[in-house]
């Protein structure tokens, strides 16, 4: 029986870098969700047409489109855990400034997009939280140095904090869009308002009965 001829999709030479190709893949898919917008959907061939990439290898390599975003948002999670590193020894107002003035940058956003996108979509495999044990451990230090009240509730702390830092990130240009602002200068601003929020639980404290 004779060879048939490979389909058009088809490999036709030898196998291509696989890292490479996920690589591509993944930058075109964070391509097309910024310039399409969530709402007109991920289509996997539209990816594979956008990097380049034979179609049928964005379907062997990830196999639906959750499982791309996944590999996109830990594609460099190293690199983007070591931006906070430098931040963890500061006191909870600055550290938590730094916190949102580090996801402000572009590949933080774009990883903070990701992450809500995937948690909407019911992913459980997304870690909001990366280090819960070092994040209790940095609010006990703050409680113990006198930087924030000893009631604090941790977990409530950080979660409204977190979600303030996320919601920002997720909505800044929008929001800087309505309120008329330059999205940098609006960044300084919100930026100053977190460090006087978590400043102000200290003296709040205090001045209670």
């Amino acid at each position: 029986m004779a060879d048939q001829p490979p389909p058009d999709d088809a490999p036709r030479s030898r196998p291509p870098n696989r890292s490479a190709t996920e690589a591509a893949l993944q930058k075109a898919a964070l391509l097309l969700l910024e310039r399409n917008g969530v709402l007109a959907g991920l289509n996997l061939r539209e990816v594979a047409d956008e990097a380049g990439v034979n179609r049928g290898l964005v379907y062997h390599y990830f196999g639906s489109r959750r499982d791309l975003l996944r590999a996109a948002l830990r594609a460099d999670v190293d690199e983007r855990m070591a931006d906070f590193r430098p931040g963890r020894g500061l006191p909870a107002p600055a550290r938590y400034e730094g916190m949102l003035r580090t996801m402000l940058h572009h590949r933080h956003r774009q990883a903070a997009v990701l992450a809500v996108l995937l948690v909407l979509d019911g992913d459980h495999h997304v870690r909001m939280v990366p280090d819960p044990d070092g994040t209790r451990a940095r609010l006990r230090r703050d409680v113990e140095e006198g930087v924030l009240p000893p009631d604090l509730d941790e977990e409530g702390l950080h979660a409204a904090l977190a979600s303030l830092v996320y919601g920002y990130t997720v909505l800044r240009d929008r929001l800087a869009e309505e309120l008329d602002v330059d999205a940098e200068k609006l960044d300084d601003r919100v930026a100053a308002t977190l460090r006087r929020l978590v400043s102000g639980l200290r003296a709040t404290s205090a001045d209670r009965p």
